[in-house]
This record gives C-alpha cells, structure tokens and sequence, in this order.
C-alpha cells in the first residue's frame, strides 16, 4: 500500500508484477479515501477508468 497522501492529478506507475509484463500508468482523477489514502479513481493511458487500492508494485509521481 503507499504511504504518501496522493492528490487528484498526480500519477500512479503500475510496475509489471512479471518478466515481460509492462508498465501501467494512470493519473488520478479522485481521492475516494481520507487524508489522501486509497482507494483512487484513475484513468489509465488508454482512456478507461478504473478504482485501484495500490499495493507495493506502484510509485506516485506527483503532478508538477
């Protein structure tokens, strides 16, 4: 889980879990839990919206 308060804007980077698997990224459209926490409504490179509750395979790159 991350540990850093995430803001709307922001990106989450999704590492591949597996050899071969690529990288996902979203940018965070809202912030459904308190103080920051998860869990996130994103939307990812493509287009398609999603919820996610990020675990340790993702890094937050904040907007700016």
């Amino acid at each position: 889980m991350i540990s850093v308060q995430v803001k709307e804007g922001d990106r989450l980077r999704f590492r591949g879990r597996r050899v071969g698997m690529k990288e996902h990224v979203a940018e965070v459209e809202a912030v459904l839990g308190q103080d920051g926490g998860p869990p996130y409504r994103v939307r990812y490179e493509d287009g398609h919206e999603a919820v996610v509750v990020p675990e340790s395979d993702c890094v937050v790159e904040p907007r700016g």
